[in-house]
This record gives structure tokens, C-alpha cells and sequence, in this order.
């Protein structure tokens, strides 16, 4: 709880810099760029975390690597993460980040189940119906599960609107099982 709690305070600082530099996306982008580079290269996240390198290397190896492909100031503030020893936390705080984006664009991350694949088309419609139900915009994250036969299942938060055919001929058999015959 501690890790999220000094990271959700990370990515704040970094994102009133980016209101404050109204460069909110580009710096959320680019965390999400070495968030990735983080999970995807064990190599380069040994480099990051491991005690065993120094300081001053390792942030002249990372001002090297990062000059002009990331904005100056994620740079300085990953240096930062390591003058502090937080540099371990960069994956959460990239996070944290986007969460406090999404609450600024008024966007929500929303599950939705399909019992197949869908048409780009069908998604696009999806993703529409849900935004105006929301009241903001909705960006959808598409899963098929084959058993629930069809129609969808929808997850924002912790609400469930379950759509499904799978759920209403659950709901049938239970009301012909009460029936009085």
C-alpha cells in the first residue's frame, strides 16, 4: 500500500508539471513508454533497478539513452526516481498516471464480453452506445467468452450490466423451476 501511495504522489507532481507545461499526453506517453520497456527488457530493468550500479552512471547511461526521445522533463524526473531511490516504482507510477489522465479527459476504461469476435464496426457502436450511457468516453477493452452464448457483458468499476443470453436463460430456468405446475 505504501508503494501505491508514495507513487500515486509521484505521478501527481509529474502531472501538474504537465498541466503546467500543457503537455499532460505527451508526458503520460512517454512514461507509458518506459513502463513498457520496463516489463518487456529484463535487461534494461536489472540496469534500473539493480543496487550494484551507481547512481551517476546510471543516470548518465539513462540521459544518453533518453536525450531527445522523451521529453526533458520525464527525463529529469526519472533522474529524479533515482536520486530517490523510487526508480523500482516507475511501472506504478506510470499507472497511477494515467489514472489521474483518464480522470482528466473524462475517460473510462471499460470490460466488455462478447461471446465472439466483433466487427470494428460493432466495436466503434459499442464503444458510442457506452460512451453516451456513461456520460463520458468509453474506451472499451474487447474479450470473447464463448459460454456466454451471446449478447454482452459490460464491467466499469465496480458496476456489471450482464447482457448476456447465458444470464437470461439462467434467469428462465429459475422462473420454470419456481413455476407451480
Amino acid at each position: 500500500m505504501r508503494d501505491e501511495t508514495v507513487s500515486k504522489n509521484y505521478a501527481e507532481t509529474l502531472f501538474a508539471l504537465g498541466q503546467k507545461h500543457d503537455a499532460i499526453a505527451e508526458y503520460g506517453a512517454s512514461l507509458d513508454t518506459l513502463a513498457k520497456l520496463l516489463d518487456e527488457d529484463r535487461r534494461f530493468r536489472l540496469f534500473l533497478e539493480t543496487p550494484r550500479i551507481d547512481d551517476e552512471q546510471r543516470k548518465q547511461a539513462l540521459k544518453r539513452a533518453l536525450d531527445g526521445k522523451l521529453p526533458k522533463n520525464v527525463v529529469n524526473f526519472v533522474l529524479v526516481t533515482i536520486d530517490k531511490r523510487r526508480q523500482r516504482l516507475l511501472r506504478e507510477i506510470s499507472r497511477q498516471y494515467n489514472l489521474l489522465l483518464d480522470a482528466h479527459l473524462e475517460r473510462e476504461h471499460v470490460e466488455v464480453t462478447l461471446a465472439r469476435e466483433a466487427t470494428d464496426e460493432t466495436e466503434k457502436l459499442i464503444a458510442t452506445k457506452l460512451s453516451g450511457v456513461l456520460g463520458k468516453e468509453a474506451i472499451p477493452h474487447f474479450r470473447v467468452k464463448p459460454e456466454i452464448i451471446g449478447g454482452l457483458v459490460v464491467r466499469t468499476g465496480s458496476t456489471i450490466y450482464d447482457g448476456s443470453i447465458k444470464r437470461r436463460l439462467d434467469g428462465l430456468r429459475r422462473h420454470l423451476l419456481r413455476a407451480a405446475i
